[in-house]
Parts: structure tokens; sequence; C-alpha cells
């Protein structure tokens, strides 16, 4: 597929692309240069109070493993017959 560079150095990303991997009016694309060739990735932004609130839950967690509060499962299989069961 070919783009044209635009007035303002814009481009258009063929639709087939925008539907193939779920792209809409307002995502974010990370863009940048590697080794002569434009790179065009999707990436997800959240904001900074979001992942400080992640990184304590995980903290927590991580806590909680380490006192033997919190169960470990070797597989996904072993987590839902878990919660299955109970």
């Amino acid at each position: 597929m070919l783009a044209e560079l635009r007035q303002k150095s814009q481009i258009t990303i063929p639709k087939e692309i925008i539907v193939k991997l779920g792209l809409s009016e307002g995502d974010k694309l990370e863009i940048f240069e590697k080794n002569g060739t434009i790179c065009i990735m999707p990436v997800v932004v959240y904001p900074k109070s979001y992942l400080s609130e992640l990184r304590e839950e995980i903290n927590d967690v991580k806590a909680k493993i380490e006192a033997g509060e919190q169960p470990v499962f070797d597989s996904v299989d072993a987590l839902f017959n878990k919660l299955e069961a109970d």
C-alpha cells in the first residue's frame, strides 16, 4: 500500500490497516525511525496516577505473597479450578 506525504507532513493510514488493528480516532501512535524505515506503532497511554495506584497494588500483593497470605498458582488452570471450587 502506498501513502502520500501531504502538506504539513501528514499521511493517511489505509483503512484496511486501521480496521485490522482496531484503531479509532484519538488513539495514540508512536512514530520512530529505525535503519532508514519509518515505523508507526499503536500505544496505550495511562495517567501517572493510574500507574501509581497499580504499582501500589502490585507491591501489596508481593508483600502478601511473602507473608504467605496470598495464594500462588502454578497455572491459570489451577487458579480457575480454585475459583470454581469456592
